[in-house]
């Protein structure tokens, strides 16, 4: 019973991580149709504004849930106004510029912190079930991560921003007709994106360690949550994270690492064969 109970934490805390790592990505190219190829670095710096603010005498909770969402929802909204707002409508060159900022983030975050892990400590101990330890910080995660979520989508549906933001992405035109400045959406809504994606990296620093290179780790698993989960950004990738979660945390028990990331992909494959709109697509289209 015991194993089994901890196994069942095993592929939530899973769920959980998976869920952080796409929300970032759900908000920007599930929303904006931007894909952002620097999502990976959003999370990376995320983890290094964690790392050292708390380096640097900050308490901890303050430097992941403040801080580092804060410093990187800002650099989102300056990549926003002199970069992406120039190639909205052209999902080829904002692949393009973004892959082209994703080197450029990881050469300069290479050259000011060098190329090795540094980490923090959870802030959490940890939690003993019959003859089995886990870490309880892993159950903080995941509990965040489900707030994060019902946040976003009570945002998205029941307040007059969300229900702005969802207009523009849908008509921009129409939106700007009824007075809504779509300029000023897409740039709040990038740096939501981006910030998302900066508490996700500092959220996970204490469990994963951060080094300049982290973020391709991530970025290929949240593109195809977020792709899996289909036309309800929200909905979509928190539905596809317990999917893909579950199969690739099973595998990680019964196999290895290697084996649940294959099948991650796999799975995904198949979803997306079976539901060429995603998850969401054929039901949820237009919610959040």
């Amino acid at each position: 019973m015991d194993y089994l109970i901890v196994t069942l934490l095993q592929i939530l805390t899973t769920i959980g991580n998976l869920a952080l790592i796409s929300l970032g990505l759900a908000i920007i190219f599930g929303m904006m149709r931007v894909i952002n190829l620097a999502h990976g670095e959003f999370i990376m710096l995320g983890g290094f504004t964690a790392v050292f603010a708390t380096q640097a005498g900050v308490n901890i909770w303050l430097s992941m849930l403040v801080i580092a969402p804060i410093a990187v929802g800002l650099l989102g909204f300056v990549i926003e106004r002199l970069v992406i707002r120039h190639l909205y409508g052209r999902m080829i060159d904002t692949m393009l510029a973004t892959w082209g900022l994703s080197l450029l983030l990881i050469g300069l975050a290479t050259t000011f912190f060098g190329n090795r892990v540094v980490g923090i400590a959870a802030p959490t101990g940890g939690l003993k079930i019959g003859g089995y330890a886990i870490g309880s910080y892993d159950i903080v995660l995941l509990a965040i991560a489900c707030a994060l979520y019902i946040g976003a989508a009570v945002f998205l549906m029941k307040t007059r921003a969300g229900l702005k933001a969802r207009a523009t992405m849908q008509n921009r035109d129409m939106a700007a007709g009824l007075g809504i400045e779509p300029a000023r959406v897409y740039a709040v809504t990038f740096s939501l994106g981006a910030a998302l994606s900066g508490l996700a990296g500092a959220l996970l620093a204490p469990i994963s360690g951060v080094l300049p290179t982290m973020g391709v780790a991530y970025v290929a698993k949240a593109f195809i949550t977020v792709i899996t989960g289909g036309a309800s950004p929200i909905l979509g990738a928190g539905l596809a994270s317990g999917l893909l979660g579950t199969i690739n945390a099973a595998m990680n028990i019964l196999a290895s690492p290697v084996i649940g990331d294959i099948a991650l992909l796999l799975a995904a494959t198949i979803f997306l064969r079976l539901l060429p709109t995603g998850i969401t697509g054929r039901f949820f289209k237009g919610k959040a």
